[in-house]
C-alpha cells in the first residue's frame, strides 16, 4: 500500500429523476428502535459524530430534511462533539466558497453519491446494506435508513451549484466544495445568468 494520499473525485449528479425520494421521514422513535439493534454497521453509520446521524447537531433532526448547514458555525452546532475531541465533521465558508468535510462510515465509501437537488440542496447518500429483492422499489423511497443513509443540506443563496466538486480522501474523508457564484449581484436583480 502506498503512503501517498489518494484523492478520488466523485461525479456530482444534478439530474435525479427518482420520484418520492426521501418521502418517508425518519422519526425519533423509529430511529431509537432501529439504532437499538446490535448491528455494528448501523452504529458506525448512524452513531455519534457521523454526518448521517440524526443526532449530529445535538438534538434529533431527520437527515433527509434539508438543513441550512452554512448558516451555523461548526463549533457551535457541534459543541457536544468538540468537547469529546471528536472532529469527524467540519464545514466552513471563505470568500471563495463553502466546504464540508466529513468522515465516511466504513461501509459507505464505495457507493457514496452526491446529488444536487433543484440547485438548492446538496444531498450525500449511499447504501450500507443491499436490498434482497432487486425488483423492489428504490431504497430511497421507503424506510431508507434500513438500507442506506443520507444527509441533505440547504445550499446558501450565493452557491454556484453547477460547479460543486466532491472528493473522497484516502477512502475515509468526503470533501465537498461549493464555489460562490460570481454573479451574485446579477441574480439579486432577477437576471438569469445561465
Amino acid at each position: 500500500m502506498s503512503s501517498s494520499s489518494s484523492n478520488k473525485k466523485l461525479e456530482v449528479q444534478t439530474e435525479d429523476q427518482t420520484p418520492h425520494k426521501w418521502c418517508v421521514s425518519l422519526g425519533e422513535e423509529a430511529f431509537k428502535r432501529f439504532f437499538s439493534q446490535t448491528n455494528p454497521t448501523v452504529h458506525k453509520v448512524f452513531g455519534d459524530g457521523s454526518l448521517f446521524s440524526p443526532l449530529l447537531f445535538g438534538k434529533f433532526f431527520d437527515p433527509s430534511d434539508a438543513f441550512p448547514l452554512w448558516e451555523f458555525e461548526s463549533d457551535v452546532l457541534l459543541s457536544h462533539l468538540r468537547s469529546s475531541s471528536q472532529n469527524p465533521v467540519d464545514w466552513s465558508e471563505t470568500d471563495e466558497g463553502y466546504t464540508l468535510k466529513a468522515e465516511i462510515p466504513g461501509t459507505g465509501k464505495s457507493n457514496i453519491q452526491v446529488h444536487v437537488d433543484k440547485g438548492k440542496v446538496v444531498e450525500i447518500s449511499g447504501q450500507w446494506k443491499q436490498q434482497r429483492d432487486s425488483k423492489a422499489h428504490d431504497w430511497r423511497c421507503g424506510h431508507w435508513w434500513e438500507y442506506g443513509y443520507v444527509r441533505r443540506l440547504e445550499m446558501p443563496e450565493d452557491a454556484d451549484w453547477k460547479n460543486i466538486e466532491a472528493y473522497i480522501h484516502n477512502d475515509t474523508y468526503l470533501e465537498i466544495r461549493i464555489p460562490k457564484s460570481q454573479h451574485g449581484s446579477d441574480l439579486a436583480q432577477g437576471k438569469d445568468v445561465a
